[in-house]
């Protein structure tokens, strides 16, 4: 089980009780508007804007906010010019971490994700010291209602390379990246799926337990609540007794 796909879970417990819609629709307003700037605003040929907008859709943002996010993109409003990062590092227990962010000051940014990390007793590394311990991969999430045999037989038949069962009775179909718009048009209409997108997965992963596991989602959750951090991808597992505990909590 991947501890951090767990957290994620967690997470969204929490953010259900606060209101942290705001911020969501912050990063998911950036990925929209950086995806129409890279590849153009027409989602039927922009893979990552196609993306974007179903991410923006399933959050429930509103089609006019989608729409002006676009038009920023493409020039056709003005808007902030955001650059794209990759920041690396260690973690406590030497759990390695990928950190994707979307920043219109990249300065700050570093400075502010460096300090996340080096309060929580880890480091940020040189670019390439940790993302060889992760594979770049697509995944299409597939909500509980068909059963294994069902997803893997349209899975594969669509192109994917793996699929995998999810904590909530649902699975992720895994794809090469090229893939991915391919997958998810061809499993649309046959199986109630979510969002594309593209993730880190770890090749390896370390076990936690006890004060180091609650150390490492202390480091993620303040690198997420960062507003210029899009993504945090770790390579550890949990335990049984502290996702446990970490579930009495939310």
């Amino acid at each position: 089980m991947s501890g951090h796909n767990r957290w994620t879970k967690i997470k969204r417990k929490k953010e259900a009780m606060g209101a942290s819609k705001g911020a969501l629709f912050t990063k998911l307003i950036r990925e929209v508007t950086v995806a129409a700037r890279t590849g153009g605003g027409d989602p039927d040929h922009n893979a990552r804007l196609r993306s974007a907008v179903l991410a923006a859709r399933e959050a429930n943002m509103p089609n006019d906010t989608i729409t002006r996010a676009v038009k920023k993109g493409t020039g056709e409003l003005e808007g902030v010019a955001y650059e794209e990062m990759t920041y690396e590092g260690y973690g406590p227990a030497g759990v390695a971490l990928v950190v994707e962010v979307l920043t219109d000051n990249k300065n700050r940014t570093a400075g502010d994700v460096r300090a996340i990390f080096a309060k929580a007793g880890g480091a940020m590394g040189a670019h390439g010291s940790v993302a060889f311990q992760f594979d770049r991969k697509g995944i299409v999430p597939v909500k509980k209602g068909p059963s294994e045999d069902q997803v893997v037989d349209l899975a594969l038949d669509a192109g994917a390379e793996d699929v995998v069962a999810d904590d909530e009775g649902g699975f992720e179909v895994r794809t090469e990246p090229a893939a991915l718009m391919q997958v998810h048009k061809a499993l649309e209409g046959k199986l109630p799926v979510g969002a594309p997108k593209m993730v880190f997965l770890p090749k390896s992963t370390v076990q936690l337990s006890g004060d180091a596991a609650e150390k490492v989602l202390r480091l993620i959750e303040n690198l997420e609540e960062n507003d210029d951090v899009q993504h945090v991808y770790a390579n550890f597992e949990m335990d049984e007794g502290t996702i446990a505990q970490l579930e009495s909590r939310a």
